[in-house]
This record gives structure tokens, C-alpha cells and sequence, in this order.
């Protein structure tokens, strides 16, 4: 059973580094930002074809920072 609490603690942490992680993912460079821009009007919303062209991104990533850089609200 101490297996068990551990794990659950651990669930806990993991929980606050993803809310860190999401944080962290709205964070891209001048260059990452460029390159998304360029790839986008190349490529459009093949969100996977641009996380491929920057290390360490996913395509999710690419895609909620596209998404709250261009939102179109009203």
C-alpha cells in the first residue's frame, strides 16, 4: 500500500508540472516564432508538418500557440 500513496503523490506532482508545461508552451523564441509564421503560410494548419521543422515541439504545442496568437475574437 505505501506504493500506492507514492503513486498518487506522484499523480499530484505531475498534475502541477503540466499546468507548468502549458505555461511553458505559449513561451517560443523569435526564431520559433518566425518559423511557425512562415511554415503556416506555406503549409496552413498541418500542425504536424511545422512541430516537425522545430526540435522539442509538438504539434499541439505549434497549434495552441498559433491558436492564442491568432484568435479572432468579436
Amino acid at each position: 500500500m505505501p506504493d500506492f500513496d507514492r503513486s498518487s503523490d506522484d499523480d499530484t506532482s505531475v498534475d502541477s508540472r503540466d499546468d507548468e508545461s502549458q505555461n511553458s508552451e505559449l513561451q517560443f523564441s523569435e526564431d520559433e516564432e518566425t518559423l511557425v509564421v512562415r511554415m503556416f503560410k506555406l503549409v496552413g494548419e498541418r500542425w504536424s508538418l511545422i512541430a516537425g521543422r522545430i526540435p522539442g515541439r509538438t504539434a499541439a504545442e505549434i497549434e495552441l500557440y498559433w491558436n492564442s496568437r491568432n484568435s479572432t475574437s468579436g
